[in-house]
């Protein structure tokens, strides 16, 4: 059994018209998309799968896109931000870029010792670009995001029970702890020190009533490492006292999903079979694939869904 939770697996969003979503997330912030397949619970809306080459557990953000869906906004109870590793010496490349290409961002500030830009994305989803320590790498100056997660911001209803789960549950050990304009931030760290393993809870003063909509983050999902291992953990969950959900199988992972205590929905996936398993690695994100259960109406599904063209 795992010590502790490696990191994140995933992180689901909410965004509106799907092609905005693939320009940003292909074009400006040069993911690749990995998967194009549905919501298996509404089939007629897209569920896309951005990540690294090979996406990667702990690469991978998702978004279910809804042409008509209204703003969403952050607020207690829900997860508020997600951040990408920028390699040493990278963030000013990205800077340039983003100038160049006319795009809001705020920074670059200091957090915990790390440099940050902030930016959103169409709907107003918080993106972070999180420079990591250590010697500036060969990538320094192309600046790419295929490193995956840094980390993920979370705002709880109340810090101190996500914060016991995080440490108590998950295995995560306190990495910092800061007051700023009338904002409490805590950052927890898995020890395993990889792709997403930080976790940052905030507390504000500033009254939010968050609500799902486009630009809000829906879930968030932290990896298990093998099936067997997650039903560990689904265990070890329900014996935290938290109601957890059956596993259920999402084609690319298993998953088990519980509400954690400040309210945010948390979910457990597998890292395997992986985004491979039903295209090659080469051929990724071009096709639409179904769950077997919706196969059988492809043609009616495709009819409804709008077409997307994906940057090159």
């Amino acid at each position: 059994m795992s010590r502790a939770i490696p990191g994140l697996h995933h992180v689901t969003a909410i965004s509106g018209p799907p092609q905005a979503n693939v320009d940003f997330y292909v074009g400006t912030m040069r993911q690749r998309l990995v998967k194009k397949t549905v919501n298996f619970d509404a089939p007629d809306t897209y569920h896309l799968y951005y990540g690294d080459r090979a996406g990667s557990p702990g690469t991978i953000l998702t978004f279910f896109p809804f042409a008509n869906a209204g703003p969403g906004r952050a607020g207690a109870g829900m997860a508020s931000a997600v951040a990408y590793r920028v390699p040493p010496g990278g963030l000013e490349a990205w800077m340039v870029r983003l100038a160049e290409d006319a795009i809001d961002f705020a920074g670059p500030a200091d957090r915990f010792g790390e440099r940050l830009i902030v930016l959103t994305d169409p709907d107003g989803l918080r993106i972070e670009l999180i420079e990591v320590t250590g010697p500036k790498g060969a990538d320094g100056d192309r600046a790419p995001v295929d490193d995956g997660f840094h980390s993920v911001t979370l705002w709880p209803s109340d810090l101190a029970p996500t914060a016991r789960l995080l440490t108590d549950l998950f295995g995560y050990q306190e990495a910092g702890r800061k007051a700023t304009d009338g904002t409490e931030r805590l950052r927890f760290r898995s020890p395993a020190s990889g792709r997403g393993a930080v976790v940052d809870l905030i507390r504000s003063d500033t009254r939010s009533i968050g609500r799902q909509g486009a630009g809000s983050i829906h879930h968030v999902a932290f990896r298990a490492e093998s099936s067997a291992i997650q039903g560990e953990w689904r265990e070890r969950v329900a014996a935290f006292g938290l109601d957890v959900t059956p596993v259920i199988d999402r084609q690319y992972f298993e998953s088990i999903y519980f509400r954690e205590p400040g309210g945010i929905l948390f979910e457990i996936a597998t890292d395997p079979p992986g985004f491979a398993v039903d295209e090659a690695e080469a051929e990724l994100g071009t096709h639409l694939k179904l769950p077997p259960q919706h196969e059988r109406h492809r043609a009616e599904i495709e009819r409804v869904l709008p077409p997307i063209r994906v940057p090159s």
